[in-house]
């Protein structure tokens, strides 16, 4: 990815029954990442409790929800809540460069969604081709740990 410029990134994540996104605009990224170089994937950390206090910490000190342009999580049988929104800012974007990083299992339908709407300027990848350590896996890092917070907190 790295050498295009994209004017917008949209990361749309799953975790058991949540369903999330974030969009983050490319003047916010560098300060966002400067905040977030803890961040890991959650299912490679060991002590999972404490990793996800010590992240809700993070999250909270360096409001990292004000760096995004929007945002929200739903419960996967709203996914279609999801999918609008995302549409409906494509369309009021349409002349953006726009990349969007997906969860593997949602790729094919949602790239079918985003022809629809548009698809002229927009990049799509799946999560799992994200280069490791590149400036757009570790934005994917942040809804994948937000999506995991708000699950366990439905947990308790």
């Amino acid at each position: 990815m790295g050498a295009k410029e994209f004017d917008y990134y949209i990361f749309i994540d799953y975790s058991e029954d949540f369903i999330g996104y974030d969009i983050i605009e490319k003047e916010k990224i560098k300060e966002l990442l400067s905040r977030i170089s803890k961040i890991k994937h959650y299912k490679e950390v060991k002590h999972k409790k404490e990793y996800l206090k010590s992240i809700r910490k993070v999250f909270d000190k360096n409001n990292i929800l004000n760096y995004f342009t929007a945002f929200k999580i739903k419960t996967v049988r709203q996914n279609l809540e999801i999918f609008a929104d995302i549409g409906e800012f494509i369309k009021s974007n349409e002349n953006c460069l726009i990349f969007i990083s997906i969860d593997d299992k949602q790729y094919s339908n949602f790239e079918r969604l985003v022809k629809i709407v548009d698809g002229k300027n927009i990049v799509i990848v799946k999560e799992g081709k994200l280069m490791e350590s590149s400036v757009e896996h570790k934005l994917s890092l942040i809804i994948d740990n937000l999506l995991n917070l708000e699950r366990t907190k439905h947990e308790n």
